[in-house]
């Protein structure tokens, strides 16, 4: 843990940061967008994504994996092992750096927890893709322990997702009081 943490301390500047945002802008603005666009057209009618959606609701995804084509079905589930798997990465990355630089600045020392925050999100989502693709490429036995624990990830997903931003804002505002009181 502490060869981690030291290796996210030792990468963390600016620069990096930079670099991550354009990666990370790729995923949501292209990638991302463009399955779920496919998705939607594969299926005649806009349906969404199940990893979007947010709370604890498996009826919804029931209904989601039901009003799937099966093309669209098995696109998603391509997208799931493909794109889905890169974008926790860079995303667990991105808002780490982020986290390191806002308490670094604050002249804080980074707590390991904060670190590797973000990399808590990623494996919860890697959970979540894993048991979404599992639904889909099992479609139409769909496994009401696997919608669970889809949701149960999907929903951890969220919380820590809400947590790195209450950070990101704490860490923020303790910036601009600081700079407020010079």
């Amino acid at each position: 843990m502490k060869t981690c943490i030291q290796f996210l301390n030792r990468i963390a500047s600016y620069k990096t940061l930079l670099l991550l945002i354009a990666i990370y802008a790729i995923f949501p603005s292209y990638f991302l967008k463009n399955a779920e666009e496919k998705i939607n057209q594969l299926s005649g009618k806009t349906i969404g994504v199940i990893d979007l959606t947010m709370g604890y609701n498996p009826e919804r995804t029931k209904q989601m994996l039901n009003e799937y084509s099966a093309e669209a079905r098995q696109y998603y589930a391509s997208v799931e092992a493909s794109v889905d798997v890169v974008y926790p990465l860079v995303y667990a990355f991105m808002f780490s750096v982020i986290l390191i630089l806002i308490f670094r600045e604050n002249r804080f020392e980074t707590p390991v927890w904060i670190a590797i925050l973000p990399f808590i999100a990623q494996i919860f989502d890697y959970i979540e893709n894993f048991f979404i693709h599992s639904l889909l490429t099992n479609y139409p036995l769909i496994s009401e322990q696997n919608v669970i624990f889809c949701e149960i990830a999907k929903l951890g997903k969220w919380l820590v997702f809400a947590g790195l931003i209450l950070l990101i804002i704490y860490g923020l505002s303790r910036l601009l009081i600081t700079k407020i009181q010079k």
